[in-house]
Order: C-alpha cells, then structure tokens, then sequence
C-alpha cells in the first residue's frame, strides 16, 4: 500500500529561506527546517507552520528567528551568531589553519637540504712540496 507524497501549503520560499536559519532539532537529521526532507518530522513540521503563520501576520525574519530562538535557546540556529563569544566559532578555523601553515612552513624550513660548504682552497704544489720535503727532513732527524 502507498500513500501519496504530496508538497505542503506550509513550505513556501518565504518559509524556506527563514526555516535556512533555523536547525532542525529532531535529533535525527543534522539539516535546517527549511531542508528537513522527513514527512511530518515531529520538529520541523511544526516550526514550518510557526514561521508560515508569523510570515502571515507580518512578523520579519529576523523576529522569527529571535522566536525561536527564546523557545529552543541557540541551539536552533543553524550557525553560531556571529557575535560576542561565539564570534569565535567563525574566526577560530582561519587562526588555526594560518597557524599549521606557518609550523609546516618552519618544518619545511628545517628539513630543506642545505647548500653544500664552498669548496677547499686551491692549494699550490709547490708549498706542499715545500713542507712535505720539511717534514721527510724532520723524520729522518729523529730516526
């Protein structure tokens, strides 16, 4: 037996894009209310119909939000604010990746092969041969 899948009057843009903000909290989908895909999931089915009846009276976007929110706490929002503490939810990601590419980069630094030591001077034979006789000399005093 089927039954019919059929679109609701509930889910209109309007109710999508405030529902984009809001997190579905059914404990079993990890998506928003506005992209919930459960049929009469027992979160999101109410919350569409909130917003569609606060849009219906006037009530902006952001006095939707902020209902729900008073409801459910901040955990209904499908993002951390982007203000005050939770502010740092958005920066931390960006401070941390900068920071391991600068320790990759100092790693890289290290394990980098160096330049090879310039060469030994160029020695004249005739030195070398001077202080070679000197030493056979000295030798042959001592034996």
């Amino acid at each position: 037996m089927c039954l019919a899948q059929t679109g609701t009057e509930v889910m209109t843009p309007e109710v999508r894009r405030v529902g984009d903000k809001l997190a579905c909290l059914c404990g079993i989908c990890n998506n928003t209310v506005g992209t919930c895909p459960m049929l009469r999931c027992e979160h999101s089915y109410p919350a569409r119909q909130r917003i569609a009846n606060a849009l219906a009276i006037g009530k902006s976007d952001d006095q939707i939000v902020k209902a729900e929110v008073k409801m459910f706490g901040l955990r209904a929002l499908s993002g951390p604010p982007s203000e005050g503490f939770s502010l740092l939810a958005w920066v931390m990601p960006m401070i941390a990746l900068a920071i391991g590419l600068g320790v990759v980069a100092l790693v890289f630094k290290q394990i980098r092969p160096r330049p090879a030591a310039a060469g030994a001077p160029e020695i004249d034979h005739d030195v070398l041969d001077r202080y070679h006789d000197q030493i056979e000399k000295e030798v042959a005093k001592l034996e």
